[in-house]
């Protein structure tokens, strides 16, 4: 579109937005009435903002329409870079393609700005400074390898030094900025722009530090409603929230005096402004004025959106910093995964690691041996013994591919000899004392999986059916019990879980939970009710169970929703002394109150596998992760029954 067909676009539209904190005058948009109405109608309450400042640009978007990315005209910034530019009355956003070493020549910015980088790679160069950043999507787990997804970002504010150098293969990259960058405006052509544009002045504190790199799977999530969960990064007087909402999800007809720019990433969404409903799909963008009226409801995928919002808003920061406090009562403010044993690059040789357990000042875990197709080898496999200064070393190998360990009595192991179809008793020398279990009503144990133990000296373990043979022994999935006395009980019926996997007991013995991995897939055999929750059961003076419930709905990803799945890829589980729970999954390592709310997400390279407590206090969760073993410190001391 060239410059003067784009002023005609700008000017039809003008006066839509002449009050709506654009300009100053006495127009009011046509539609205001019946906002008003609506605003009584639901009952809501209208807040102002006092001292916004005043645009003299009209905004490129029409409230209560939606335009995709995709339709947006590409404007030629600098050789081998494109963009496409939209903006609102407080913020403007731009999107660049850059060609592989294309660059974005060093300026001093007019403006405060978010940088963030959404594939590809580049080099940042600010105040000196050369900062790698990167995009990375999710990968498909295979049996050797994973790879969580990365968006990086940073944010500067006005005056600092930029220069974009893209990678080898190119970038794509957002901007967002407040107040608008002129200068883009005039590159698009148009005229009797200000000389400059005013900013407010925030009084909040920015949750992120200036002049950092942050990967965006860092923030923690914020839950703004039942269902609709949020990270949010704020500075200046940009506020981004990258929200990630449950099928059918909604938010009711609400109002807010900050204005909201929405781009639809992933899913379906049923956005509804005034009385124009509109469905989105992924690139949609929808502009919201401060106080108009709103709600939206999302697919049966569920989705992932970009609301940015001009100025913060301060309910959104509160409900952040309450989340915070709640997330760093468990795990300190400032700590991070650490890598512990990368077992790539060491020796013996990590594959897919399982199980750690802590016992006499080691930690003790299986390395499970998988090629790519999830193929197992027992004689690739061993157990692995890990010392406090990260040395460690094979205490068996070759002899069997264990899978869940737990300390047993006389500083022994239980381990779970998945494809030997057994319990067993073993030194922390390798040597098998017994065998603690391997059939059930005359026929072998399938494949078991994770184990623990009661005060009582009974032991409980998942049978997911997880084994290279094509014919299964058991008639399903199940959970088992061994009484003291070794008698075995099956304790729920076969595939009542899709896959039964992680099992845990709280401290008080009395509560029973079992995590369920995969769910409603085409490419699985069963499916179930069990979705992606982890369920609590009472457990009996006989050691069965009774009474079971849903206990904490984990978070799934895009990836999976899009396929109409229920699999997190649950996994091990923790337990601290206080009745919260860790759960390795496919997202990360998702954390759970004693009641069953979410608290909170450690996120990793690679997708977790399985997590212990470790270390002399035990509040060290140690976090194993295909060939890595990661260690993150906490303010709760973790629960093991030692017999």
């Amino acid at each position: 579109m060239n410059g003067i067909s784009y002023r005609l676009k700008v000017a039809s539209t003008l006066f839509l937005f002449i009050l709506i904190g654009g300009c100053n005058s006495s127009s009011k948009p046509k539609w205001e009435k019946r906002n008003s109405e609506l605003i009584e109608e639901y009952g809501l309450t209208v807040r102002e903002l006092p001292n916004l400042p005043s645009s003299s640009v009209a905004p490129n978007l029409e409230v209560g329409t939606s335009i995709n990315f995709q339709d947006l005209d590409s404007l030629q910034l600098y050789p081998g870079v494109t963009a496409k530019i939209f903006w609102g009355n407080g913020n403007l956003i731009s999107v660049f393609d850059l060609e592989p070493n294309s660059t974005i020549p060093k300026e001093n910015l007019p403006a405060n700005r978010f940088l963030i980088v959404t594939e590809g790679s580049i080099d940042y160069i600010g105040e000196g400074t050369k900062y790698k950043m990167m995009a990375r999507e999710r990968e498909e787990p295979d049996g050797t390898h994973s790879g969580t997804p990365r968006i990086d970002f940073i944010y500067q504010d006005k005056g600092s030094q930029s220069e974009i150098v893209a990678g080898d293969t190119g970038a794509k990259v957002m901007e967002v900025y407040s107040p608008i960058k002129v200068d883009y405006l005039e590159k698009m052509g148009i005229d009797e722009l200000p000389l400059e544009t005013k900013e407010q002045t925030s009084k909040n504190e920015p949750t992120i530090v200036p002049n950092k790199v942050y990967d965006l799977f860092d923030i923690q999530f914020t839950q703004l409603a039942e269902g609709i969960y949020t990270r949010l990064v704020s500075a200046g007087d940009m506020q981004l929230s990258f929200v990630s909402a449950d099928p059918n999800t909604q938010s009711k007809a609400h109002i807010h005096p900050e204005e909201q720019i929405t781009i639809l990433l992933r899913g379906t969404l049923k956005q509804t402004v005034l009385d124009q409903e509109m469905e989105l799909e992924p690139h949609d963008i929808v502009l919201v004025p401060g106080n108009v009226v709103h709600s939206g409801t999302a697919g049966e995928l569920g989705f992932d959106a970009l609301d940015v919002f001009w100025p913060v808003r301060e309910d959104y920061l509160n409900k952040q910093q309450a989340a915070l406090e709640r997330y760093h009562e468990i795990i300190p403010k400032d700590a991070k995964p650490e890598l512990v044993i990368d077992g790539s690059k060491t020796e013996p040789t990590l594959t897919f690691s399982e199980g750690p357990k802590w016992m006499d000042g080691k930690l003790y875990f299986s390395n499970m041996y998988f090629d790519q197709n999830w193929n197992a080898d027992p004689k690739k496999s061993s157990i692995v013994a890990l010392d406090p200064d990260g040395t460690y070393q094979n205490i068996t190998e070759g002899k069997m591919q264990a899978n869940g360990l737990y300390p047993y009595k006389n500083g022994n192991l239980l381990v779970c000899d998945m494809i030997g179809h057994r319990v067993v008793e073993m030194t922390t020398s390798g040597k098998v004392v017994q065998v603690i279990a391997e059939t059930y009503n005359g026929k072998p144990i399938d494949g078991p999986n994770d184990i623990i133990t009661d005060t009582k000296g009974g032991i409980y373990f998942t049978d997911p059916q997880f084994t290279m043979d094509a014919e299964k022994y058991q008639p399903g999935r199940a959970v088992y019990y061994v009484s003291p006395e070794k008698e075995v009980t099956r304790l729920v019926e076969p595939n009542e879980f899709a896959m039964p996997n992680g099992i845990l007991l709280n401290p008080d013995g009395k509560t029973l939970y079992i995590n369920n991995c995969y769910d409603d897939e085409s490419w699985y055999p069963v499916d179930s009710s069990k979705e992606n929750f982890v369920w609590a059961y009472d457990v009996n003076d006989d050691g069965t169970i009774s009474n079971g419930r849903k206990f904490a709905e984990l978070r799934l990803t895009g990836n999976v929703l899009d396929r109409k799945g229920k699999s997190s890829s649950a996994d091990g589980m923790a337990i601290d002394t206080m009745g919260n729970i860790y759960v390795a999954t496919y997202f990360g390592v998702q954390i759970f109150d004693s009641k069953g709310s979410f608290v909170g997400m450690i996120n990793l390279p690679s997708f977790p596998v399985s997590l212990g407590f470790g270390d002399e206090d035990m509040k060290t969760l140690y976090i194993v992760s295909y060939d890595k073993v990661y260690k993150i410190r906490t303010n709760r001391k973790g629960y093991v029954n030692y017999l």
